[in-house]
């Protein structure tokens, strides 16, 4: 006789172990702490390209002005 079709004991991955404030519907606590996760990192992010911007800007703005230096002695 062939394998057994009706057991399917292990099929479909495991589950995930579920905290008492969880089995009793408080939700989860990770999901809290992933969105706050990712709004630390965007404002991480946007100060970042904020630097990178100003630097940016005044790296540009210097070679201009050391230019003109020379231009007026």
């Amino acid at each position: 006789m062939a394998k057994s079709r009706n057991n399917l004991l292990g099929v479909g991955g495991q589950r995930k172990k579920l905290s008492r404030a969880e089995q009793q519907g408080a939700g989860s606590a990770r999901g809290a702490d992933r969105k706050a996760a990712e709004d630390k990192k965007q404002e991480l992010v946007r100060k970042m390209r904020e630097r990178a911007e100003a630097q940016a800007a005044t790296t540009a703005a210097e070679p201009g002005e050391q230019d003109a230096s020379p231009a007026q002695s």
